[in-house]
C-alpha cells in the first residue's frame, strides 16, 4: 500500500512550491478520464472516485477545475443520448416563451422546471467557491458523504412509492431536485446519486428519477465547466492536453454508461450501489484514520 501520508507530508505548506499548473501525464489523463465516465452517472460520485484515485496512485489532486471541466464530456453524452428528448424540450420551452398555449405543455413545463431545479447550485457553487476547491476535498469529508448518503439512497429505493412521472413533475418537486443536486458540490454526495434519492423519496419511478437528474445536471455542469475552463493550465490546475484527453474520454465511457444504467434499473434496485458506497467509505476512513493515506492526499500546489 502506497504510504501516502509519508510522502506528501512536507507539502503541507503551499508556500514551499512555486505555483503553476498541476502536473499529470498522459496516462494519469487517460485513468481520471475512465474514471469520469464510468462512475458520473452511476451514484456512486465521479468526483470522489477522480479525488480518491488520485490520492491512492500518490498522483496530484486533479482539482474542482478538471473535475469540471471533465464532466463537460460527460454530458455531452447525455445530450447524444437523450437528444430527441431534449430536442422536444427545448423547441417547447421556446414556443412556450411567446405562445402562452404552449406554457402548460409537458415539454415546455419541464424546460422550465429545469431552469428553476439549477438555480440552487448555480447560487451554492458560487457561495461556496472556495470550500469547493480546498476543505470539500478532505477525505474524511468525502468517505462520510459516501456512507450518509448511501443510506439515504437505499432509505429511498425502499420506501419510495415510484409511481410519479416526469409529466407531474411541480415547482417545488423542481426546487427539491435541485437542492437534492447541490449538494454534490461535495465530493462523496454524488449528483445522479443525490438527485435520484430526492425524486424516490417524492415518489418518482427510478427510470423517470434517472432521468430527470441527467437532463438537470445539463446547465450546471456546462455552466460550471465554461466557468472553470481558464482555470485549466493555470495554478492547481493540469494542462490542457491531458485534460482534453480525459474529457473526450469520459465522452465515450459516459454514453456506454448510460446506455447501460437506463437497461439495468427499469428491472433493479440501487442497492448493489449502496453496498459499494458504504464498503469505500469505511475503507477510506480505515485507510486514513491508520496513517497509510493522509485526508489530504494529493494536494494540488
Amino acid at each position: 500500500m502506497i504510504r501516502v501520508a509519508d510522502s506528501l507530508s512536507h507539502r503541507a505548506n503551499a508556500t514551499d512550491f512555486p505555483e503553476g499548473p498541476v502536473s499529470m501525464g498522459w496516462f494519469e489523463a487517460l485513468v481520471l478520464g475512465l474514471v469520469q465516465g464510468l462512475t458520473e452517472f452511476l451514484p456512486i460520485s465521479s468526483s470522489a472516485h477522480l479525488r480518491i484515485t488520485a490520492a491512492f496512485a500518490g498522483w496530484d489532486d486533479p482539482g474542482a477545475a478538471f473535475t469540471a471541466v471533465t464532466q463537460i464530456g460527460t454530458e455531452l453524452a447525455v445530450i447524444l443520448y437523450f437528444s430527441k428528448k431534449i430536442g422536444r424540450i427545448l423547441a417547447a420551452w421556446w414556443r412556450s416563451i411567446y405562445r402562452p398555449e404552449w406554457r402548460h405543455h409537458p415539454d415546455a413545463r419541464l424546460g422550465w422546471l429545469i431552469i428553476v431545479g439549477s438555480l440552487p447550485i448555480v447560487v451554492l457553487g458560487l457561495l461556496f467557491q472556495d470550500a469547493i476547491d480546498s476543505a470539500f476535498r478532505d477525505l474524511r469529508l468525502t468517505a462520510t458523504t459516501l456512507i450518509v448518503f448511501g443510506i439515504l439512497l437505499l432509505i429511498a429505493d425502499r420506501v419510495g412509492r415510484q409511481y410519479r412521472t416526469l409529466d407531474q413533475l411541480t415547482i417545488p418537486h423542481g426546487i427539491g431536485y435541485g437542492f437534492a443536486q447541490a449538494m454534490a458540490l461535495i465530493p462523496g454526495v454524488s449528483r445522479s446519486g443525490g438527485t435520484v434519492t430526492a425524486g424516490l423519496f417524492l415518489g418518482y419511478t427510478r427510470a423517470e428519477a434517472a432521468e430527470y437528474a441527467f437532463l438537470l445536471a445539463l446547465p450546471a455542469v456546462f455552466g460550471s465547466g465554461l466557468y472553470k475552463l481558464t482555470d485549466i493550465g493555470g495554478e492547481n490546475s493540469p494542462e490542457w492536453g491531458p485534460t482534453i484527453l480525459a474529457t473526450l474520454v469520459a465522452f465515450g465511457v459516459g454514453y456506454l454508461v448510460i446506455a447501460w444504467l437506463m437497461n439495468y434499473i427499469k428491472t433493479k434496485s440501487y442497492v448493489p450501489f449502496v453496498i459499494y458506497r458504504i464498503a469505500l467509505g469505511v475503507l477510506l476512513i480505515v485507510l486514513v484514520a491508520t496513517g497509510v493515506l493522509d485526508p489530504n492526499a494529493g494536494p494540488a500546489m
